[in-house]
């Protein structure tokens, strides 16, 4: 069995992977000031839980874009299973069979993510995350990462609405009925909800007619089915399509190095 963790701005997303499948995931906030012992308290729960024993795991993935909590998981998933982890970043990715552009500036959740694409469709394709941000990674079907475009994310939009105006309340990521929004709670809903809706697919349209309309798209992330409407606009929805690709790379480093 393996443990992939996935750290992103918002939440640390920790799967477990017996040969073929995704017996579970678990999502906790990602806290930066969480110290490596509340970590393992928590994953060693989801682990009792689940009635797996340590003994069980027996390698260990990590991908963060969070530098501050990278050392924390690091330690924690060490002490805790008795070896380090594999970490993704630059030193491993020539190890891939992917061309990455910008290999230190590219956050490793989009390596993985078009990693994932690559293999799974083996064509060209967009990877549209909702996560924190909200980015379209677009991979070659001869495996080059392409481009990368990145918008604030639904709940990050929301938010902003909310701590930068004064009258303005948070609200639920709810479709509304109408985009002629009746309440406050509405007209936000409408404004952002439908909007993103807008912008995904015009960001689509662009990248496949630059791409002469060869380009398939796939949404993953914690908020990728919240808008029922865009569901048309991709071959599949995946949410846990990030930590498939951290696992991908896992498995690549260790074949590479034995």
């Amino acid at each position: 069995m393996q443990i992939i963790v996935d750290i992103g701005n918002t939440d640390a997303v920790f799967g477990l992977y017996d040969q073929t499948t995704w017996q579970h995931v678990w999502r906790t906030p990602a806290q930066r000031e969480e110290t490596a012992e509340s970590y393992e308290r928590r994953l060693r729960l989801w682990l009792l839980e689940a009635s797996i024993p340590l003994s069980a795991v027996k390698s260990t993935v990590l991908s963060s874009v969070v530098p501050g909590l990278t050392p924390t998981m690091r330690a924690m998933l060490s002490e805790l299973f008795g070896f380090a982890p594999i970490v993704v970043g630059p030193g491993i990715y020539p190890l891939l069979p992917i061309e990455i552009i910008r290999p230190h500036e590219i956050g490793a959740d989009l390596v993985a993510n078009a990693l994932a694409a690559y293999t799974r469709y083996q064509r060209n394709c967009v990877v549209v995350d909702f996560g924190t941000a909200l980015t379209f990674t677009t991979v070659s079907g001869a495996g080059k990462i392409i481009g990368v475009a990145i918008a604030p994310g639904l709940k990050t939009a929301i938010r902003s609405l909310f701590a930068n105006t004064a009258q303005l309340p948070e609200v639920p990521i709810e479709v509304p009925t109408s985009a002629l929004g009746t309440s406050t709670t509405h007209a936000i809903q409408a404004g952002v909800i439908l909007g993103y809706e807008g912008l995904v697919r015009s960001l689509l349209e662009r990248i496949k007619a630059e791409l002469n309309g060869d380009c398939i798209a796939v949404a993953t992330g914690g908020l990728s089915g919240r808008i029922p409407s865009l569901r048309d606009a991709f071959v599949d929805i995946i949410p846990s399509f990030t930590l498939e690709g951290v696992r991908l790379i896992g498995e690549l480093v260790r074949t590479s190095t034995t």
